[in-house]
């Protein structure tokens, strides 16, 4: 019987392309319910193509009462009317994008309602794009903090990263290029968030990810 193989992710506000690859490739994925929060992490940030280059958008969080809080109790900030900006920014930067018009339906309810806990937001919004893609993977939160892996488990929590190099430290993640809008302009951005693909590409996104 073939060894099942398990990833270890954070959760994460539409998580970079690199993110999903691993739902696709891994036949159980477990997100991290127990860690420490730590701003400035694609738990609370994605990243989009502007005109201009790299956006990040981030999600204002609930300052914690301890400096050690646990992921699964991070509370949404209304703070700075973020859900109007980050879907303004949304719309603007993928606006002309081949299958923006088709998905935007799906995302902008996500950018009415209040969620209170981040965790719960990035789940919702990750099954949802799941879904948009045709990709089903076996998700669950953790129960426990993990330190120590067993043989087929792969832990990805700090791996996937804005300010790490996934050149140099995920060696599996290799970007397939794909049609981006800015591209004449920026050149091809690798590893943006998945929407990113997603507008771009619409149903070919899985093919995508897929590829080796």
């Amino acid at each position: 019987m073939k060894e099942m193989n398990i990833a270890y992710l954070s959760s994460a506000y539409l998580a970079p392309v690199e993110y999903y690859t691993k739902l696709l490739a891994y036949d159980k994925v477990f997100v991290e319910q127990y860690d420490h929060y730590i701003k400035q992490t694609y738990r609370n940030r994605c990243t989009i193509a502007s005109p201009s280059g790299e956006l990040a958008l981030s999600i204002p969080t609930v300052k914690p009462d301890t400096l050690k809080c646990p992921m699964k109790d991070i509370r949404i900030s209304d703070h700075g009317n973020w859900r109007h900006l980050h879907w303004n920014a949304i719309e603007s930067a993928y606006n002309n994008t081949p299958f923006f018009e088709y998905y935007k339906d799906d995302f902008r309810p996500f950018y009415e309602k209040k969620y209170e806990f981040l965790i719960d937001f990035n789940e919702e919004l990750c099954r949802m794009v799941c879904e948009l893609i045709d990709i089903h993977p076996t998700i669950e939160r953790t129960s426990e903090y993990k330190m120590e892996f067993a043989p087929g488990e792969s832990d990805f929590r700090e791996v996937i990263h804005p300010k790490k190099d996934f050149r140099e430290v995920d060696t599996e993640f290799v970007p397939q290029p794909y049609y981006q809008v800015f591209e004449s302009k920026l050149g091809f951005l690798p590893n943006l968030s998945i929407i990113d693909l997603l507008f771009n590409m619409g149903p070919e996104s899985l093919l995508v990810l897929g590829k080796r």
